[in-house]
């Protein structure tokens, strides 16, 4: 999930890690950064002039450095020089001063986008938190922005920890403060909807996740609203997408179902083809799959094949997408009585499945399964007994014997083995392999030329 970029120029994410070196001691080291591979002419005179500098120019260097290096996605130089940027903040403005916790707010930002550590985020944002509540409060907007950033990444971090009654608080808090910079008409409308589209839609995700569906689906809808205002229509189709999971786990399948075929629609007309449109026929062919009314299977099977078309036209045979919507077709397939062309479809997906995973890959054991399954079933005992004992072997490696899935196999095989087929190839395999008569023994006339001889 990402943040708005209302307060400076860096978004948020999720994960967790710790600090390992306090920010102060990397203000010595300010020219010896990653500045050295920006294009602006500050970088090169940094290392020449870093002992005449004042902090200030210092701080002022490290801000631009940080935002070149963002725009480059150069994220590890640029958490170094936002980490520098909140040292000489301090030594420049102060402990309580705001301009010390909105450094302390980006750092966190950058923290949750760029690396995904939720526990470095959540501490950062706090501490800033702490500094901007006892700091002189005199410009009003630069404190709502930043209480605003503080908010959506002590959101989204405690999202990503678990502590949804935490996240949905920051949320709240969050969607206040922009109220508040609404009424002061200090923000554009397009950056309003930005911050207030994320807002909705992480609440979204907190209600969900609280088992709360019906306060979810009230946010999807007051983002839905939000959106009508522009033409932002692929986050229009991401809010459908939203609905659609949201129903489903409640078991709503046909509601689900129109808000996908809603979200594949818009999907269709922005890009006929597409990745999205891919992803979301694939989820409409899971909903109709999974329903008990046989008059689905034919929606069903559609989507499926037209998933499966656009995702190898847009990544490729061999992605795992691709084979992932294989593999869901097959298990469909499988039960709507269509064996044979389950097994077709696993036998193509099997080289690019070996290529993708490996030789030894519970993908390709899973290939060999189903193909080695859909032969038995047709009689093929000799070709079922060959393949599954190629998937034995595989989750003997991967599982070694005793795993459930490895005794269910062994199982089969050993059963494949007794039927009179599989028998008699196994004689006549010993039999070709067995050394000619001749070679084992002599001729008569060599018997007799050694008896004269004695």
């Amino acid at each position: 999930m990402s943040l708005a970029p209302h307060s400076g120029s860096f978004g948020a994410s999720q994960q967790s890690c710790s600090v390992t070196a306090p920010e102060e001691s990397l203000i010595v080291s300010s020219s010896a950064s990653s500045g050295e591979s920006l294009q602006e002419p500050d970088s090169a005179i940094i290392s020449q002039k870093a002992d005449v500098m004042t902090p200030a120019e210092k701080l002022s260097l490290c801000e631009r450095r940080a935002q070149s290096l963002a725009d480059s996605e150069e994220y590890d130089p640029c958490i170094q020089e936002l980490v520098r940027c909140l040292a000489l903040s301090r030594l420049v403005y102060g402990n309580e001063h705001i301009a010390v916790a909105q450094a302390q707010s980006r750092l966190a930002k950058a923290y949750l986008q760029y690396k995904g550590w939720a526990h470095q985020a959540q501490e950062h944002a706090s501490q800033a938190h702490e500094v901007l509540r006892s700091s002189q409060q005199e410009e009003r907007v630069s404190c709502l922005n930043c209480f605003l950033t503080i908010h959506q990444t002590l959101g989204s971090a405690t999202l990503l920890l678990g502590n949804l009654a935490e996240a949905e608080s920051s949320f709240q808090k969050a969607e206040i403060v922009i109220g508040d910079i609404v009424a002061l008409e200090a923000i554009g409308k397009e950056d309003r909807v930005d911050t207030e589209y994320e807002i909705f839609t992480n609440l979204a995700r907190v209600y969900q996740r609280q088992g709360r569906p019906e306060k979810a689906l009230s946010q999807c809808e007051r983002a839905l609203e939000l959106l009508q205002e522009g033409t932002q229509l692929s986050r229009i189709c991401c809010v459908y997408r939203n609905m659609a999971a949201i129903e489903q786990a409640q078991g709503h399948l046909d509601r689900a179902t129109e808000h996908l075929l809603q979200a594949h629609s818009i999907a269709l007309s922005q890009s006929p083809g597409g990745l999205e449109g891919a992803q979301i026929a694939h989820s409409l062919a899971l909903v109709y799959s999974s329903t008990s009314e046989p008059h689905h299977n034919d929606s069903a099977t559609r989507f499926f094949e037209e998933s499966i078309s656009a995702y190898r036209s847009a990544l490729g045979p061999q992605d795992t997408l691709t084979l992932s919507a294989q593999d869901d077709f097959s298990h469909f397939l499988l039960l709507t009585g269509q064996q044979e062309r389950c097994a077709e479809i696993q036998r193509d997906s099997l080289a690019y499945k070996k290529s993708t995973f490996g030789e030894l890959s519970a993908e390709v054991a899973e290939a060999l399964q189903l193909i080695g399954g859909v032969e038995m079933t047709q009689g093929q005992m000799r070709h079922a007994h060959r393949t599954l004992k190629k998937c034995l072997n595989i989750q003997n490696m991967l599982y070694g014997p005793q795993h459930k899935k490895t005794k269910a196999t062994h199982r089969t095989v050993d059963m494949l083995s007794q039927s009179p087929e599989v028998g008699e190839r196994r004689k006549e395999s010993r039999l070709e392999t067995r050394p000619p008569f001749c070679a084992v023994v002599s001729s008569t006339s060599e018997v007799t030329s050694s008896i004269s001889n004695s």
